[in-house]
């Protein structure tokens, strides 16, 4: 951490202002260790606390309207790209469509306190159509208490991150060493995790051929899209119902228990559609395979366009 020192000797400010807007623009480059080194530097009086407050929320404001308005033009294609770049696919995929689906743009007052949410979020946020001025509102009020929380987690541990910065210091080459040991640790780890999320997923999936044979043949199909309802109303596969846990926690007395249960989404390996599928059959539907390709591969096979959702599509109740 010692490095970060010499930055903010500097460079100051505009250390901050780069390096946050760095992370916040999808790089993984932790930007709390900043934030809390220019805090404790902050409280002796080495830098002004208000300013790095001001910096590291601009900063944010512009690498967020940028996704903002990324997910705005492009939607899905966006969504799916941070997602495959993810190395926690697991909350990019579910946890950010929970999340987002439940409170909204409020979600973005908290969104960079969660790891994997944040970029994701800001993106959603544009690609459901979020009012940019209700963005913009909600976007500041987080960005601004993720700033104050991590500058002053510096200022008040301000003795403390001077003793692990003296620490560092004096192990030399030995502390680089560590800092490097302790970062691929943590890369390693996340790479675990997707792999095992992976494995998770190992579904047998139903190709779009399949599923307009089963259609094409008179079988008794419920296609659910798993996605955010805002995204399912702006864009969906003909005939197919928004996902809603709630309608679908257990197969006993089902409606359609004894139907075929084809799942899809719009993101990397069908990760959100497996897992529904998977809860799906664990509840007790035994017909139940993801879409494979989902949404996008329902675009590639010049099927009619998905298109709006009709009125008379309701979710099951």
């Amino acid at each position: 951490m010692t490095y970060l020192v010499d930055l903010l000797g500097q460079y100051g400010l505009v250390a901050v202002f780069a390096w946050v807007l760095i992370e916040q623009a999808g790089v993984p480059l932790p930007a709390y260790p900043m934030l809390m080194v220019a805090g404790s530097l902050a409280a002796v009086g080495e830098l002004s606390l208000p300013w790095l407050v001001a910096v590291t929320v601009a900063a944010c404001l512009i690498a967020d309207h940028g996704w903002y308005l990324a997910g705005h033009r492009f939607g899905g294609r966006v969504l799916r790209l941070m997602c495959r770049l993810s190395l926690t696919p697991d909350s990019c995929v579910s946890q950010t469509e929970s999340v987002f689906d439940r409170w909204g743009p409020r979600s973005l007052i908290v969104a960079k306190f969660i790891p994997g949410f944040a970029s994701v979020a800001t993106a959603m946020a544009g690609a459901t159509r979020v009012s940019r001025s209700a963005f913009l509102v909600y976007d500041f009020i987080g960005s601004l208490l993720w700033a104050v929380v991590g500058l002053a987690l510096g200022w008040l541990f301000a003795p403390a991150v001077e003793v692990v910065l003296a620490t560092l210091q004096q192990l030399g080459h030995w502390g680089a060493g560590l800092l490097a040991a302790a970062i691929l640790i943590y890369v390693a780890r996340k790479a675990w995790s997707r792999i095992n999320f992976r494995k998770h997923l190992r579904l047998e999936r139903l190709t779009i051929a399949q599923l307009k044979d089963l259609q094409d043949s008179g079988a008794d199909v419920v296609l659910i899209d798993v996605r955010q309802r805002a995204l399912w109303e702006k864009e969906r596969i003909p005939g197919s119902i928004p996902y809603d846990a709630r309608a679908w926690k257990t197969a006993a007395g089902h409606p359609h228990l004894e139907k075929v249960i084809v799942t899809y989404c719009d993101c990397p390996a069908e990760a959100s559609a497996a897992v529904i599928a998977r809860a799906l059959g664990d509840a007790g539907f035994g017909r139940v395979r993801p879409l494979a390709e989902g949404l996008e591969g329902w675009r590639k096979a010049n099927n009619p366009p998905p298109g709006p959702a009709q009125t008379t599509a309701t979710s099951v109740g």
